[in-house]
């Protein structure tokens, strides 16, 4: 029986595609050790690992006037780093589960010395990232995190990525990406290191009440901007409510992830929830809108659901172009929407068949990667 440890990034779109290969990792005897946030814990242990608490992923000295800054040094935490040595010396491992958007997963390997799989729940690349992080390249940051990096490589004995932006591309002697070749943009960047395994499809048992009746017989739209860069101008969920309310053929399931929908007049043919069993949902759906994350675009195209998107940052625009470039779905610039042209663009992906043609092929590419039992052959 192998012991693996399991470093994973504290977000739901790096967690939940993990969910289903710790699942099968567990079945065949192994043991999973996994670092994450308190908030992940009930997921994490349902799949059948060994939830232990990173700690809050939050840089407790002084701020600075810089975001990238900020975000360097939540990313390199160093008394995360030292509370997840602390909490597994003595323990030893066989080789560790990353998030190759964690440095700390990459840290912690090196100095563990043990071989390293990385889980790339992003697969745009540094170069389609360049314009969402182009701020990376300010002389500022450049030589805030030399300062950082340095520090780390003398006091951990390992080697730091040599650009900023490498920290959340990092490769491991194996590479898990969950999409198929079919969908990626640039192959060059995918050596014989990476396995596709296609969308993340595990059913985490989730107990979420949600009044599925309401949906039955009804044309249903899904609406989701994700959990990260949801928290948008109001402008974009009043042109939601503008383009559906009071269409009595029509019933609008929307996520409104940690958003006060208080100061919202909501339309009465409208679901708005905090959090909603997507998966679930997705069996009744008829037309999506989505913020374009990986995970959404890979539920949407796996489940053939058609769609619009409006992506609003990260890898975001490099999912929806990749969609829209694939003749899968029409994506929208989030400043220049208006309420006309969202009910055009979604009435356009469910009347043109174009689209759910497009949309099949990249499921049925999907579908012949081999999923998480590809995944367990590899490692």
């Amino acid at each position: 029986m192998s012991k693996i440890l399991f470093l994973i990034k504290p977000a739901n779109g790096h967690v939940n595609p993990t969910l289903g290969l710790v699942d099968a990792l567990v079945k065949q005897g192994e043991q999973v050790i996994y670092f994450c946030s308190e908030e992940y814990r009930d997921r994490i242990e349902t799949s059948g690992a060994v939830f232990k608490n990173c700690g809050d992923n939050k840089f407790s000295g002084k701020s600075n006037s810089n975001p990238f800054i900020n975000h360097i040094n939540e990313v390199l935490n160093d008394e995360i780093l030292q509370n997840i040595l602390e909490q597994i010396k003595g323990i030893k491992f066989d080789y560790i589960v990353q998030s190759s958007m964690f440095p700390l997963g990459n840290i912690v390997s090196q100095i563990l010395k043990i071989p390293t799989i990385s889980s790339f729940e992003v697969f745009a690349t540094a170069k389609d990232l360049a314009s969402e992080f182009g701020q990376l390249n300010n002389n500022l940051v450049i030589d805030y995190y030399k300062e950082i990096s340095n520090k780390l490589e003398v006091k951990y004995d390992i080697k730091m990525p040599t650009e900023v932006i490498d920290l959340f591309f990092s490769k491991g002697d194996l590479n898990i990406a969950y999409t198929s070749k079919y969908f990626i943009s640039h192959p060059e960047y995918y050596d014989d290191s990476f396995v596709f395994i296609g969308p993340p499809t595990y059913d985490r048992k989730e107990k979420i009440d949600f009044p599925f009746e309401k949906l039955r017989n009804r044309k249903v739209i899904y609406i989701s901007l994700g959990t990260v860069f949801n928290d948008t101008d109001d402008k974009l969920y009043d042109i939601f409510f503008k383009s559906f309310m009071n269409d009595d053929d029509v019933v609008v399931v929307m996520t409104a992830y940690d958003l006060d929908i208080s100061k919202f007049d909501l339309p009465k043919n409208f679901i708005v929830k905090n959090y909603v069993p997507q998966s679930e949902i997705l069996k009744y759906t008829d037309v999506a809108i989505t913020h374009a994350g990986m995970n959404s675009i890979n539920d949407l195209v796996y489940n053939n659901v058609p769609f619009v998107a409006i992506p609003i940052y990260a890898d975001q625009p490099y999912m929806a172009a990749r969609v829209s470039e694939l003749g899968a779905a029409i994506s929208l610039d989030k400043d220049n929407i208006t309420s006309e042209i969202l009910k055009r663009s979604v009435d356009e992906v469910v009347t043109e068949p174009k689209y759910l043609e497009n949309i099949k092929k990249i499921s049925d590419s999907f579908k012949a990667t081999g999923g998480y039992k590809k995944a367990i052959e590899e490692i």
